[in-house]
């Protein structure tokens, strides 16, 4: 941002909502394959002992990235 005013709200953000169709054949065939891949996933996750272990390590290497971004560095042995 080379010309950024902090007493002009927003400066160069266009306006909500966008003028151009969101709803493009590219964004819909994307939003199908995610569709397939959450599917898919929700059927591994349920032939699983015990899937609730498989997502509480997700939520911590989420939590563990979440802390790098504010400078926090932590090991995942300090989560235990």
């Amino acid at each position: 941002m080379t010309n950024f005013n902090r007493n002009e709200p927003y400066n160069d953000l266009p306006l909500l909502p966008p003028k151009s169709a969101l709803e493009t054949t590219k964004v819909l065939r994307k939003t199908i394959e995610a569709s397939r891949a959450l599917a898919k996933f929700n059927g591994m996750l349920i032939n699983l002992p015990n899937p609730i272990f498989f997502l509480d390590t997700i939520h911590l290497q989420e939590a563990k990235a979440s802390s790098e971004i504010e400078n926090i560095i932590t090991t995942n042995d300090n989560f235990l």
